[in-house]
């Protein structure tokens, strides 16, 4: 992740504004390595998280709360002993490094004025917090860094804080109009240059300021005339002097494909073109903090609903195979005539046929030139056996001609529904979602129903509901038993009706109430809606189309969310993720 240098200038700008004069209230360490701490502003309160986990390493404010031990960890104990109850004087970068330095004024066992300063360094699986008394002695820290782990420099109590070694690079802060790039390695790429000549940056922001000069990413040092160093080092000059003024753009880049979160950066992103979508934000905290749960959410989402997935994604694949069989089986049955044909050609010419023939050569009266055919027969069998034989050819291809055509019917439909399914679990962000979707399954036949002698009540998992900007109300639903109670129930038969057209999604609905009028922007933003939560997400024109829900029927026997309309119109969208409201289908 790009949590590099320049994101932590634009971090503890914004924590120097809020943290500043604040008092500690509440301490505490939920994981091994990450520690939370409430404090008291003057006009707010702020949860900050400070985490050294060796792969997502951060400093920010959060607004989720995660479960604490019982017993605090002997590192929490320190912190509430020594800085519990003080007050934050200063927040600052130390040198452009990725460190974050808390001071913090505090009275010791004693009654006196204290300074301590609690470090926080976001280095990968260098990551730790730090806590140092007035004269930078390291009092604790959440990982202890002795001989065995760093021969360079150790974290211990009772030792003296030392910075990490200083790089051989140019900080980006220092850089002004020139800075010295060694772009004399044929082989190396242009942004691997940057990196290795510009002290806090980010492969991301590297490439970025390729593209910038070039308007892509992969060019070669070899490749680079004096008018391309001199574009690279440009671009170069200007971030650094945004920095140093502090103009910040920060913003989340999440893959159009798959709607996975990818990165995020201080500045905005450009490189990605067509092939991410950049969310921005006004706070770099809530950026970070939203980054992080919501890739949480859908790590948690993801374990939770691996089981389900398995299933659906088995079931898919028998199905997919049935139909193929069913398909050639259908395929073949096209046959049928000319075997009823060879029958009939067979009676027709029994004098002139004997046991033995392995073949047999007749005019073909069916034909307009009554042509000569050669039939194969079975030596073994008589004449009047083998023309039974080609009877019971045509007899059971018209068997198998109408059956197949039932089950292709029936595997379609069955297919449909596990598609548009698996659809609903990569919209889940509950276990209550999951849970309605496993009792979906199991009503179904799909999943065995667990037998508890002791029942918890699970929270039942509603429809969610969006406002457009003209305060029309959108409800959509989570899953096939939802878009069945949106579309039948709740719903009334004048309100409008959106699905993605030949795309698995959710069904959304617009309550009209007594206004009946929509405006052309509510049934626009409505059928964003419905594709941003459908297979279409990560597509641009994605087609919607949208009716009165008295044109939607479910046929008799249909599976859950499975529905037929008609006198509908369709609006090509691209998908946005919408603000969430707190109100649910009632």
């Amino acid at each position: 992740m790009a949590l590099d240098a320049v994101m932590v200038r634009a971090l503890v700008s914004e924590l120097q504004d809020k943290l500043i004069n604040g008092r500690i209230d509440k301490i505490h360490q939920p994981e091994k390595d990450e520690i939370t701490i409430n404090i008291r502003a003057l006009t707010d309160t702020f949860k900050l998280v400070l985490s050294a986990s060796s792969a997502h390493p951060r400093v920010h404010f959060t607004n989720y709360a995660k479960k604490n031990p019982t017993n605090a960890p002997m590192f929490c104990m320190l912190l509430r002993k020594h800085i519990g109850g003080g007050k934050i004087t200063s927040v600052e970068q130390t040198d452009f490094e990725r460190i974050i330095k808390f001071s913090i004024e505090s009275y010791d066992e004693l009654g006196d004025l204290t300074t301590k300063y609690l470090i926080a360094e976001i280095m990968g699986r260098h990551s730790n917090i730090i806590l140092c008394n007035q004269d930078m002695k390291i009092l604790d820290c959440i990982k202890h860094i002795d001989f065995t782990v760093s021969s360079v420099r150790q974290l211990l109590p009772g030792l003296t804080y030392t910075a990490p070694p200083a790089q051989s690079k140019t900080d980006l802060c220092d850089i002004t109009d020139t800075v010295f790039i060694d772009f004399s390695q044929p082989t190396q790429t242009a942004d691997k240059a940057i990196l290795s000549s510009v002290a806090g940056i980010s492969p991301l922001v590297a490439r970025e300021i390729v593209y910038r000069a070039f308007g892509r990413t992969d060019i070669a040092c070899c490749a680079l005339t004096d008018s391309g160093r001199n574009k690279i080092l440009y671009e170069t000059a200007r971030l650094a002097k945004r920095v140093r003024a502090g103009d910040f753009s920060p913003c989340m880049l999440v893959d159009k494909s798959s709607d996975r979160l990818m990165d995020f950066c201080a500045v905005e992103i450009k490189q990605y073109e067509t092939l991410a979508r950049v969310i921005p934000f006004e706070s770099v905290s809530d950026l970070i903090d939203s980054f992080f749960s919501t890739r949480d959410m859908h790590e948690r989402m993801r374990q939770k609903s691996a089981d389900l997935v398995k299933l659906l994604t088995t079931n898919i694949e028998r199905i997919s195979k049935k139909l193929v069989i069913l398909q050639k089986t259908l395929s073949d049955s096209e046959k049928k005539d000319k075997f009823k044909m060879y029958g009939d050609l067979l009676m027709a010419n029994l004098y002139s046929l004997t046991q033995g023939q392995e073949f047999a050569e007749v005019v073909n009266y069916y034909e307009d030139a009554s042509p000569s055919v050669r039939i194969a027969l079975d030596p073994k069998l008589t004449p009047s056996q083998n023309a039974q034989r080609y009877y019971k050819k045509y007899s059971k291809a018209k068997t198998a001609e109408v059956e197949a055509a039932k089950q292709i019917k029936t595997a379609e439909s069955d297919l449909e529904y596990l598609e548009s399914t698996l659809a609903s679990i990569e919209n889940a962000e509950t276990d209550s979602d999951l849970n309605a979707i496993r009792a979906e399954l199991v009503s179904e036949g799909y999943l065995k129903r667990k037998t508890n002698l002791k029942r918890q009540k699970q929270p039942q998992s509603q429809p969610m509901h969006f406002v457009t900007s003209d305060g029309f109300d959108v409800y959509v639903g989570k899953n096939n038993t939802q878009n069945d109670y949106l579309t039948l129930k709740f719903a009334n038969s004048s309100d409008l009706w959106f699905h993605t057209k030949n795309i698995h999604g959710s069904h959304a609905v617009i309550k009209l109430g007594v206004d009946k009028d929509v405006p052309k922007t509510s049934v626009y933003e409505a059928a964003q809606i419905a594709a941003y939560y459908s297979k279409g997400r990560g597509s641009s024109q994605v087609p919607v189309d949208f009716t009165r829900v008295k044109n939607v029927h479910k046929p008799n026997g249909a599976k859950p969310g499975m529905v037929i309309y008609d006198n509908y119109n369709t609006v090509y969208v691209t998908p946005k993720e919408p603000e969430k409201d707190g109100k649910n289908a009632e």
